[in-house]
């Protein structure tokens, strides 16, 4: 599934960004990202994560490294929303992910967070 991670850079950057922001998006490597982020949210399986829990996992990462990697996972129907919402740390609601493999398998309605 390898070849399904990775964002090209100009997808990164605004219209109107700044030379140093088009420079910024082709240092990132969205690809080890990306697989990251995914390979936590399937390790979840039926569960499911909230962002709070993913951030967890990756404490050494920016939280925009983190959050920013959830559109191109969802665009690329590799995850999902699947309409329930935990409370995390903050006591605001986040929307549990689940990979999409597990879309078919999840209980319903779906257990309710650690």
């Amino acid at each position: 599934m390898t070849g399904a991670f990775g964002t090209e850079a100009f997808r990164l950057v605004r219209s109107d960004g700044t030379d140093t922001s088009d420079e910024a998006a082709h240092q990132i490597d969205t690809t080890r990202l990306e697989s990251m982020v995914y390979e936590y949210i399937y390790s979840m399986g039926t569960r499911g994560c909230i962002s709070d829990e993913v951030r967890e996992a990756f404490p050494e990462l920016a939280y925009s490294s983190i959050t920013a990697r959830y559109r191109a996972l969802l665009d690329k129907n590799l995850i999902a929303d699947t309409g329930v919402r935990w409370p995390g740390k903050s006591g605001r609601k986040q929307r549990v992910m689940v990979a999409t493999k597990f879309l078919t398998s999840m209980p319903d309605p779906l257990i309710k967070g650690a």
